[in-house]
């Protein structure tokens, strides 16, 4: 381990953490503010809370480690231990993750944590990322006297694609490569260490030579399209925390989106607890399993929703791996099917033609039906990282394809897109994706459909082809009217002005969706400043003008 990375650590011989004296507040005395009021005292899912961005997540799951009382099962895309601590007895502990779960291994507290790795040529900052985890876990079982009770795993997705498809993508391979080599080019000799160090997959793929140069093995890469994208924690198989957050500082955000553009993130995250605790235990207990193909998934559970895909054995000619389990993808079907008068979706992509198509034909066939859909007016990479590749482009033309596709069930007077953004002009030098209607976005990562009154799902899920059949993805699907309605609440309240007065109408299913749509054009066509809540209309056509279809790319793969 590099005395670099030791210095970049936090300070990990903090006497506050040592001498702290730990609250031992059950999970029911945790503040009710965000809590439903009723739940159905046969339900899976009790006790719901939904918090709207870290700012509000963050603090309720710190809490839950200081409250586990023997075990913590997570699952996560990232998780950084050096993302700082928000909760007033969390920071009694100390400043970061790192200490926080320092105190949790040190109280005896069983933690299994595991975090997706990602293909290294395909995404090489990810899997770097993946591999600053372990070398911080490598750092905590050198401090901790109770490092045996951390597993840690950072898990590559057991599908690569087939010998001949491989083939296909040799071009897009090099290109790849060729962008690793550039990065390399620009490194200074730490950085190309450090590097080295922290991307071992890499290392049978490109050698550097005594003169600084890259060696590349193209023949050598393999392509795993699929990554584990679920976001959730079990505490004593009692207390669930699920939804679309990881935990790192770029995932922090408040419910008032008051920073740069680039620097927001709007995210939302369930917690509960019920026989859903269990049943989400299990599922951790288990999908590595799945994957591997070594195992079948258990039968599906009420309430619990799971995306599963596995290798595929004998595997010449496919892309794909092969899915297991679509029960996310199922459920959404199966709700749109059944709504009747309003379907609100606030997702970070919609691009799974199938769900548009289904959507544009419930339209046809229920002419009360009303949609309203938040998504961020620009992917994040196109927005603030200025990507333009191909599969940046191909995304796009995969969402300008499905708003056309609900465009022409639902017509324009029974549909509205919007983007959230922030009530002031943008004063940042943005010559892209960044703003729009003159006003910094707000990044939308959130996974939420509500149906109705009757049925909500939250997820960490998108509504594209890689969540409803590669990745793996849970979430939860409530139909206890009470939590529907806190869902809505919590959710859609977010986006109002504060100070609007008779709020209950924009939450009327029946007639809520005009009010929704008066709001949303009414800002659009409104100054900054003089706007009410974070809603605009949806750019259609700057997503269409990068839109590029990549013929023989799998729909999934964005």
């Amino acid at each position: 381990m590099s005395a670099g990375y030791m210095i970049a650590l936090p300070d990990v011989r903090s006497d506050r953490r040592r001498t702290a004296v730990m609250r031992t507040t059950d999970t029911s005395t945790l503040d009710d503010t965000n809590r439903t009021e009723t739940t159905s005292g046969d339900s899976i899912v009790q006790d719901l809370e939904i918090a709207i961005t870290a700012g509000e997540a963050y603090p309720k799951l710190e809490q839950a480690f200081l409250n586990a009382k023997q075990e913590i099962s997570c699952s996560f895309r990232v998780f950084d231990f050096c993302t700082r601590l928000r909760s007033e007895d969390a920071r009694k502990i100390g400043e970061t993750w790192f200490d926080l779960m320092e105190h949790t291994l040190d109280r005896g507290i069983k933690v299994r944590l595991v975090i997706s790795d990602f293909d290294p040529v395909a995404a090489p900052n990810l899997h770097q990322n993946t591999w600053r985890t372990c070398r911080q876990v490598a750092a905590l079982q050198e401090l901790s006297d109770s490092a045996h009770n951390l597993t840690y795993i950072g898990a590559l997705h057991n599908a690569a694609i087939g010998p001949f498809p491989r083939f296909l993508f040799a071009p897009l391979v090099r290109r790849k490569l060729s962008e690793i080599r550039q990065l390399w080019n620009n490194m200074t000799h730490p950085q190309r260490s450090r590097f080295r160090d922290e991307t071992p997959r890499l290392r049978d793929i490109i050698h550097p030579e005594k003169d600084g140069e890259l060696r590349m093995f193209p023949r050598r890469v393999t392509l795993v399209p699929a990554t584990h994208h679920q976001k959730i924690a079990v505490f004593d198989r009692r207390y669930v925390s699920i939804g679309g957050l990881d935990v790192n500082e770029r995932r922090y955000d408040t419910r008032s989106h008051d920073r740069a553009a680039e620097r927001t993130w709007h995210d939302v995250q369930a917690f509960a607890t019920g026989p859903i605790a269990e049943t989400v235990a299990r599922h951790l207990d288990t999908f590595l399993d799945n994957v591997a193909g070594e195992t079948s998934p258990k039968p599906r559970a009420d309430n619990f929703l799971r995306t599963i895909s596995k290798v595929r054995l004998r595997n010449l000619w496919r892309v794909a791996p092969e899915t297991l389990v679509d029960e996310l993808c199922q459920q959404h079907l199966d709700n749109i099917a059944k709504a009747e008068n309003f379907i609100y979706l606030e997702t970070q992509f919609l691009r799974h033609v199938p769900i548009a198509r289904a959507l544009a034909r419930r339209a046809g066939e229920c002419p009360s039906l009303r949609i309203l859909l938040v998504l961020p007016a620009a992917p994040e990479d196109v927005a603030f990282s200025g990507n333009w590749g191909l599969d940046a482009r191909y995304g796009e033309a995969l969402q300008t394809r499905c708003v056309s596709i609900l465009s022409r069930g639902f017509g324009r007077h029974r549909m509205a897109i919007a983007s959230p953004v922030q009530p002031r002009p943008d004063h940042e030098d943005h010559d892209g994706r960044a703003t729009l209607r003159q006003a910094p976005l707000i990044y939308v990562h959130s996974k939420v459909s509500i149906f109705d009154d009757t049925r909500g799902i939250v997820s960490s899920g998108n509504l594209n082809g890689r969540s409803m059949k590669w990745d793996t993805e849970a979430g939860l699907h409530l139909t206890d009217p009470d939590q529907v309605a806190h869902l809505r609440s919590r959710v859609m309240g977010h986006w109002l002005p504060k100070d609007l007065a008779n709020r209950d109408r924009f939450f009327d299913t029946k007639q809520g969706f005009e009010s929704w749509k008066t709001l949303i054009e009414g800002n659009s066509n409104l100054p900054p400043k003089s706007r009410r809540g974070f809603l605009v209309s949806y750019d259609s056509d700057a997503a269409r003008d990068a839109a590029v279809t990549v013929p023989g790319l799998p729909e999934e793969a964005v």
